[in-house]
C-alpha cells in the first residue's frame, strides 16, 4: 500500500512557459500539445495532456544545422527540464565550433517543472508510456541517446528499453534501476515516505525541495535555486514531487515494482553503448546502484566526479563529458564499425614472452629455498626473516583459503596491511586466484583513504587493525578478513569475519585434500589498482593488468639488474611489492610509512647489515633525513652502508647536492633518480654524474635522463593559454606536456572514463599516457621535467612553468626551498615566489626588501610578490612535493588582503 497525499496533490493547472531565469534561454521553450488516445487494448484513455520542454531544434533550423541525432533529457524528482540547460547550451557551443550537431530535448514530466498539473498520479509505467506518447507527437525518428537523472533515469531507460529501433545509445547521471532485497532503501528516502511526513515534506513544505538544492556540491548560486524553485512555489503546484516520491517501489507489493523490475531487466538486453556519470556524495543514490547498473551494462563507460553529489549536472561538467562521449562513439549519430574513437586494442604488446610470465614465476622457482626472501626489521620481538620456501608456501595457503572462502576472479580485495610479509603474502595469494588488489597507502590519510576504498568499491578488506577501525569507522565497503589475532568483541565491532592465519589453514587444509588452485590468470586479466598519490587532486585508481605488472617488474629488473639474490631494501612501498617477483630478497626498514622523513641512517644500516642489501630504494624526503641523521652511524653501520651498489630514490626531484651527501654514506653506489609515475613506474632515468651536469647547464627545469629500455618520450608543445594542444615531438627545446609510451605503462583509471580519455588525447598509442607533467628534451634526448600541467601560469607576459624560476630562487642567499605560483586571472596571472628561508621565520609575512629584490633578480620571470613561510606545504606520500595548488590559494588570499595564515 503506497501512502496517501494531501488534497493539494490533486490540484490541476495549465502547462506555461518559463520567466526569464539565469542561463535559460527562452527560445528552447515550447509547449506540446499530446493529444489524446484510446490507449492501449484494455487499457485506460489517455486524456490530452501538455509538456513544457527544451528544445534546440528551432535553433538548428535557423543556423541551418542538420542535426545527426536527438539527446532525450529526462529530469527527476524534485527538479526540472532547467537541469539540462548547460547540456542544451553546450550541445550548441559544439556545433558552432564544427563538430557533430545534436539536437537537445528536454521534457518536463507531467505535474513537474512547468509542465501541465494533471490532478492524477502518474505510476513509473504512466511515465515511460507518457513519455513515448511525447516522442510520438515530437516525430523523433532516430537516432536517439537517452539521457536521464534521478527517477528521470529510470523513466528514459524505459523508453530506450521500449524503443530499440529509436535508441542508439543510453547515458545516466545517478539513478537506479533496481532496489536489492537484502538492503534498505536510503535512509533519506525511508524517512520522506513516513506517512506522517510524506506530505508535510513534499507537498505542504518545499523541504524536499530544499533539501535536494541544499545537497549541491559545491552550494548552488541563489539565483540558480531559486530556478530551481520556480515551478513549485506553493503546495499546489508540488503534488506531483510527492507523487514521485511515493511511487518509488519499496517492496515487491508496490504498484510500481513490476514496471522496475521489467525495466531492469530490459536494461541488461540492451546493446548500444552507455555512459553511466555518477556523483559519489550523494545520500540517496548509493554507489551499491552504480555497480548494479555497471553489471547490466558491461559494455558501459563509467565516469565517477570525485566530491560531486546528486545534482550532478550542477556539480560537474556533464555536458562536456556527454559530448565527448557522443563524439568518439556517435560522431554522426551511429556507431561507427570499429567500435568508436577510443584506441586499438593491444593483444600481443608485452614486449615479448617475459612480461607473460606471472608475477610469482621467481615464488615458483624458489619454493625449495631457505634462503631468506623477506626480512621484517619492525616486527614485535626484533627482526624476522622469511624464506623463500617459509613465503611460497604461505601464500599457496591463502590463496586457496580465499578460494574456498568464495573470492572469485575480478572480486577486488583492499589490502589496508603495511608492508612486510602479511601484505606480501595477502597481496601475491589475490593475484594468484585472480582477484584484483586494492591498493591505497596511509599516506592519503583517513579523507583521502576513504575516498580511494570507497570509489574502488572492494568485495572484500584484508587489513590490521588500524585499517580495520578505519573501515567499520568510516563505512568502508567489503566483507572483511584480520590480519592478527582479535578477541571476539573486537571481532564482532569491527565486523570481522576471518583471520588471514584461519584463512591459511583452511587452504592448507584444501591443499591436502588435493582441491588444485584455479588457473593462472590471462595477462590481459585486471591484476591491481594502484591508487595516486593525491599530490595533485584527488588520488585516482590505476588499472594493471597481470601482463603489464609482469612488463613493470622486466623494466626494473633490466634497467637495474635487480634479481635473484639480489638483497634490496625498499623504503617505498611499491617497490617493496615488487620484491618477490623481482626473485630479490626484500627488507622493509623501521619507519613509519605514512611520514618518510622518520627513517634514520642507522635504520637503514641495520636494513642493509640485517639482509645484506646492494640495492637501496628510497623516497626523496626519507633520504633528507638518512643524511641528516647520519651522525649516529657507528663504524659497523659504515661499513654496511658501503656494500650497497646501487642507490635510487624516486617520487619526486632530488638535488645533486643530496644526492652526493646520500652517496657520501654509501661510496660504493652508483646513485639514480628514476622518473615515472604510478600509472609507469619507469619512464626515464639519470644517474648523479646527470644531474650534477645538469646543475651547470643553461636548461630550465629538472633533468631525468633518458628514456628507459622500451619508453618512447615525446612532447605536446603549450599553446599561448597553456594548454598542450601540439602535435607530439621529440624535437628539443620545445617545452609541454610529457607523454610517454611503453609496454608497462597502467592499463587504464578505475571508473575515470573522461580522465583516461584526456590522457590518451592525441597519443594514438595504446601505451601512450600524458603524464600531466610539463618539460622538454634536450639536443641530447634528456628528459627535463619544469612542472605540472595545472601548475603552469599564464602571465600577460607569456607561459611560465615554475620549476625554473623556482630553481633560481633557491640559489639565493638565506633561500630553502621555494614554491612559484600564479595569482589573478588566466592569462594576466601575477607571478608569486613563496619561500623558506635559512634560518626559518616563525610566522608567514611579505619577505624584507633585500631578500624580496635578490629574489626577483635571481627568478628571471617578472616577480609580483615575495612572501616568506615557516614551511612549505607538500604532500602526504611522499613529504617533499611542494603543494603548489594550495600555496596559490593561500598566496591568493594573502595578497588580497585576508588573515595571514599559515598555507
Amino acid at each position: 500500500m503506497t501512502p496517501r497525499l494531501p488534497h493539494a496533490a490533486a490540484s490541476t493547472a495549465p502547462a506555461t512557459l518559463p520567466p526569464p531565469l539565469p542561463g535559460l534561454d527562452p527560445a528552447w521553450s515550447r509547449l506540446v500539445t499530446v493529444p489524446a488516445s484510446a490507449g492501449p487494448t484494455g487499457g485506460a484513455a489517455r486524456p490530452e495532456r501538455t509538456w513544457h520542454v527544451l528544445d534546440t531544434a528551432g535553433e538548428l533550423d535557423a543556423r541551418g544545422l542538420q542535426p545527426v541525432g536527438t539527446l532525450l533529457c529526462v529530469h527527476g524528482n524534485p527538479t526540472w527540464s532547467y537541469l539540462w540547460r548547460s547540456v542544451l547550451a553546450h550541445s550548441l557551443e559544439v556545433a558552432a565550433a564544427g563538430g557533430p550537431v545534436w539536437r537537445v530535448v528536454a521534457v518536463d514530466q507531467l505535474g513537474m517543472g512547468f509542465s501541465e498539473r494533471t490532478g492524477v498520479d502518474h505510476r513509473l509505467a504512466d511515465r515511460v508510456a507518457d513519455l513515448g506518447a511525447l516522442t510520438d507527437e515530437l516525430g523523433l525518428a532516430g537516432p536517439v541517446v537517452t539521457l536521464g537523472h534521478d527517477w528521470g533515469g529510470v523513466v528514459s531507460l524505459g523508453w530506450a528499453v521500449d524503443h530499440p529501433d529509436l535508441v542508439v545509445a543510453v547515458t545516466t547521471c545517478n539513478t537506479a534501476v533496481h532496489q536489492p532485497d537484502d538492503a534498505p532503501i536510503p535512509a533519506p528516502l525511508r524517512l520522506a515516505l513516513r506517512p506522517h511526513l510524506l506530505g508535510r515534506a513534499t507537498v505542504v513544505t518545499p523541504a524536499f525541495i530544499e533539501t535536494t538544492l541544499a545537497i549541491a556540491h559545491p552550494r548552488l548560486d541563489r539565483s540558480i535555486a531559486d530556478a530551481y524553485r520556480a515551478p513549485y512555489r506553493g503546495a499546489a503546484r508540488r503534488g506531483a514531487v510527492g507523487g514521485f516520491v511515493a511511487d518509488i517501489p519499496v517492496d515487491a507489493q508496490h504498484p510500481s515494482a513490476a514496471e522496475l523490475d521489467r525495466i531492469a531487466a530490459g536494461v541488461a538486453a540492451l546493446d548500444v553503448p552507455a555512459l553511466l556519470l555518477w556523483g559519489p556524495r550523494d545520500p540517496v543514490f548509493l554507489e551499491r546502484y552504480l555497480d548494479d547498473l555497471a553489471a547490466r551494462l558491461p559494455q558501459a563507460d563509467v565516469h565517477r566526479f570525485e566530491g560531486a553529489g546528486h545534482l550532478l549536472p550542477d556539480d560537474a561538467d556533464v555536458a562536456g563529458t556527454v559530448f565527448e562521449w557522443l563524439g568518439d562513439h556517435l560522431p554522426d549519430g551511429t556507431v561507427p564499425t570499429n567500435g568508436g574513437a577510443g584506441l586499438p586494442a593491444d593483444p600481443t604488446d608485452t614486449d615479448g614472452d617475459d612480461a607473460a610470465r606471472p608475477l610469482w614465476a621467481h615464488l615458483d622457482e624458489l619454493r625449495d629455498s631457505d634462503d631468506a626472501a623477506l626480512v621484517e626489521m619492525a616486527a614485535p620481538g626484533g627482526p624476522r626473516t622469511i624464506s623463500w620456501r617459509l613465503l611460497a608456501r604461505r601464500i599457496e595457503e591463502v590463496a586457496a583459503g580465499l578460494v574456498d572462502l568464495g573470492v572469485r576472479p575480478g572480486d577486488r580485495v583492499s589490502l589496508l596491511v603495511t608492508p612486510g610479509a602479511d601484505l606480501t603474502a595477502a597481496l601475491y595469494a589475490c593475484v594468484r586466484v585472480g582477484a584484483v588488489v586494492v591498493v591505497a597507502d596511509a599516506g592519503l590519510g583517513l579523507r583521502g583513504l576513504t575516498r580511494a576504498v570507497r570509489g574502488a568499491r572492494p568485495d572484500w578488506v584484508i587489513g590490521a587493525l588500524p585499517g580495520l577501525t578505519a573501515a567499520r569507522a568510516l563505512g568502508w565497503p567489503g566483507r572483511r578478513i584480520a590480519t592478527v589475532a582479535l578477541p571476539a568483541p573486537a571481532r564482532a565491532a569491527l565486523r570481522v569475519e576471518h583471520t588471514l592465519a584461519a584463512v591459511a589453514r583452511r587452504g592448507a587444509a584444501r591443499l591436502a585434500a588435493g582441491a588444485p588452485l584455479p588457473a593462472a590468470p590471462t595477462p590481459d586479466a585486471p591484476a591491481a589498482v594502484l591508487f595516486t598519490s593525491g599530490s595533485t587532486g584527488p588520488a585516482k585508481g590505476v588499472v594493471y593488468t597481470h601482463g603489464q605488472l609482469g612488463a613493470v617488474r622486466d623494466a626494473l629488473a633490466g634497467q637495474y639488474g635487480v634479481g635473484v639474490g639480489t638483497g634490496l631494501v625498499a623504503g617505498f612501498a611499491p617497490f617493496a611489492l615488487l620484491g618477490p617477483a623481482l626473485g630479490a630478497r626484500s627488507v622493509a626498514p623501521d619507519m613509519d610509512v605514512t611520514a618518510p622523513r622518520t627513517l634514520t641512517a642507522r635504520a637503514v644500516a641495520d636494513a642493509v647489515a640485517a639482509s645484506d642489501a646492494t640495492v637501496v630504494f628510497l623516497s626523496p624526503a626519507a633520504i633528507a633525513n638518512v643524511v641528516a641523521t647520519a651522525s649516529a652511524l657507528t663504524d659497523d653501520d659504515r661499513r654496511a652502508l658501503g656494500r650497497v651498489r646501487l642507490f635510487l630514490s624516486a617520487g619526486a626531484p632530488v638535488s645533486a647536492a643530496l644526492l652526493t651527501a646520500a652517496t657520501e654514506l654509501m661510496p660504493g653506489a652508483s646513485a639514480h633518480t628514476p622518473y615515472g609515475m604510478t600509472e609507469g613506474l619507469l619512464m626515464t632515468d639519470v644517474d648523479l654524474d646527470g644531474v650534477t651536469a645538469a646543475g651547470v647547464s643553461s636548461s630550465s627545469g629538472i633533468c631525468v635522463g633518458r628514456p628507459a629500455a622500451s619508453v618512447r618520450v615525446r612532447i605536446a608543445p603549450l599553446d599561448a593559454d597553456g594548454r598542450a594542444t601540439g602535435a607530439l615531438t621529440e624535437a628539443p627545446e620545445v617545452t609541454g606536456e610529457i607523454v610517454v609510451a611503453a609496454p608497462h605503462v597502467r592499463d587504464h583509471y578505475d571508473r575515470l572514463w573522461r580522465t583516461d580519455r584526456a590522457s590518451r588525447l592525441g597519443v594514438h598509442d595504446p601505451r601512450g599516457h600524458r603524464t600531466g607533467d610539463v618539460g622538454h628534451l634536450d639536443a641530447a634526448g634528456q628528459l627535463w621535467v619544469e612542472g605540472r600541467m595545472q601548475h603552469v601560469i599564464t602571465a600577460s607576459s607569456g607561459v611560465v612553468t615554475p620549476v625554473g624560476p623556482e630553481q633560481r630562487t633557491e640559489r639565493v642567499t638565506g633561500v630553502g626551498r621555494a614554491g612559484v605560483v600564479g595569482v589573478g586571472p588566466a592569462g594576466t596571472q601575477q607571478v608569486v615566489v613563496v619561500v623558506e628561508t635559512v634560518p626559518a621565520v616563525r610566522r608567514p609575512a611579505l619577505a624584507d626588501r633585500s631578500l624580496a629584490d635578490a629574489v626577483r633578480t635571481a627568478a628571471g620571470v617578472p616577480v609580483a610578490a615575495v612572501l616568506v613561510v615557516p614551511e612549505l606545504p607538500t604532500d602526504i606520500r611522499h613529504n617533499s612535493k611542494v603543494d603548489r595548488a594550495r600555496l596559490a590559494r593561500w598566496a591568493s588570499t594573502v595578497l588580497a588582503g585576508g588573515r595571514v595564515t599559515r598555507p
